[in-house]
């Protein structure tokens, strides 16, 4: 039997992938191991989102080739770099991002390189995903992205935006849910564009979903500021199903580096935007991403964006150093900075994130919350859980895949 390791890297719709990935596999005769030497194949599902993750995979592969294995590369380097990297010597294959999902197919025919053209698919890719090992289960409801920010590469990775239809959508988390999953993360490349193609909005998807589904949650992925519209925030506000957990992508808290960035909305309107989520919902979760150093920040831009994060009320926030992408507009601009000026912003954000993260904790204690149990013990033995506001619980007792109302104290609350 041909026994596979799976690694996915980067954003949530990738993990999805890489489990139905895993999936195909099991379903054609391959056998998924835990432990990298138990493998023949070594497959790694790859994100492309900065340098730093194209040089990771680069490494995991050279390191896998070296204990013997057979290498298989996909996701979004393989799809952006394509065929050139068979050159590579410890590189056996290369299939491209919606290839993934048939790789068992073609190691029987013997292909070693299978790639579409993304940038000309205009159909969603339906995949379904069976596992039921877990409590929350992720569903990718579109793929692809239209904007072109800048410093982005990712729309060579993915192609233009595509969205699984409605039917699909409520069919498969009817699914799950009769499958005894408590929770749906709605997840995507920019879910934001769900249903352009359909002339609908995301709205339109989530009334449906209030109204065919009994799922008991529902969470939401990455939203741009602009698509978090008052009438979105109106219906979310009156909804038992949703969870308060808002991502906003926001990439800089300074006007002149968002113009740079090609990012159409300024600071003051997510600031004010910020403050009206708050005002709406019982404690959200307020999470961000925001690129430290990038192409022309000064030390006067990167002040404001460090004032402008203090004064926000986010809850924690994502960051990491600019990372140049070579056939981004971002790659041209003058004013890149040595990666040591990147890496101290870089630094300099995650402490305001982790102080910011422990005032978001604190908050909350006190509060009684939903928590849903998770399906395994943690490895203290303990049952772990979420909140609807996206806080990790410790419970010493509890009944897995449940949902319990508990008041949050310190001790319970995970950093």
């Amino acid at each position: 039997m041909n026994k596979f390791y799976l690694k996915s890297m980067g954003c949530k719709a990738n993990q999805f992938e890489g489990q139905i990935t895993a999936q195909n596999l099991v379903q054609n005769g391959f056998q998924e191991v835990k432990k990298l030497n138990d493998a023949e194949y070594y497959i790694l599902n790859s994100c492309s989102v900065t340098h730093k993750s194209d040089n990771e995979a680069m490494y995991l592969l050279r390191h896998a080739h070296s204990l013997g294995l057979k290498t298989i590369l996909t996701g979004c380097v393989a799809q952006i770099e394509k065929d050139k990297l068979l050159d590579e010597p410890f590189i056996d294959f290369v299939f491209g991002n919606e290839d993934k999902f048939f790789i068992a197919e073609y190691l029987k025919e013997g292909k070693n390189c299978v790639i579409k053209d993304l940038m000309c698919e205009k159909e969603f890719c339906k995949v379904r995903l069976d596992d039921t090992t877990k409590t929350r289960i992720s569903l990718k409801i579109q793929d692809g992205c239209d904007n072109r920010c800048s410093y982005c590469i990712i729309p060579f990775g993915r192609g233009k935006s595509r969205s699984a239809d409605a039917d699909f959508i409520i069919n498969e988390i009817n699914r799950y849910t009769n499958l005894g999953y408590k929770e749906v993360v709605l997840t995507g490349i920019h879910i934001g564009l769900w249903g352009k193609e359909f002339d609908k909005e995301l709205l339109d998807l989530l009334k449906e979903i209030e109204e065919r589904t009994s799922i008991p949650r529902y969470r939401l992925g990455s939203l741009n500021p602009h698509e978090i519209t008052p009438a979105l925030l109106d219906f979310l506000q009156k909804s038992e199903k949703f969870c308060p957990h808002f991502h906003l992508s926001l990439q800089s808290a300074c006007n002149r580096t968002l113009k740079r960035m090609n990012r159409h909305y300024s600071v003051e309107f997510y600031l004010d935007q910020i403050e009206d989520i708050v005002s709406r919902f019982n404690k959200p979760f307020l999470g961000s991403d925001i690129i430290a150093g990038f192409a022309g920040e000064t030390d006067e831009d990167f002040e404001t964006t460090v004032s402008n994060l203090k004064k926000s009320k986010l809850s924690q926030i994502h960051t990491f150093p600019y990372s140049i992408r070579k056939g981004t507009e971002a790659e041209k601009m003058e004013g890149h900075l040595p990666d040591e000026i990147k890496e101290e912003r870089a630094s300099i954000i995650k402490q305001i994130s982790a102080e910011k993260y422990q005032t978001f904790l604190n908050s909350n204690i006190g509060e009684e919350a939903e928590v849903l149990i998770e399906k395994h013990l943690d490895k203290r033995g303990k049952y772990k859980g979420l909140t609807r506001n996206y806080i990790t619980v410790r419970l010493d007792e509890g009944e897995f895949n449940t949902l319990k109302n508990v008041i949050l104290t310190k001790d319970l609350l995970v950093k």
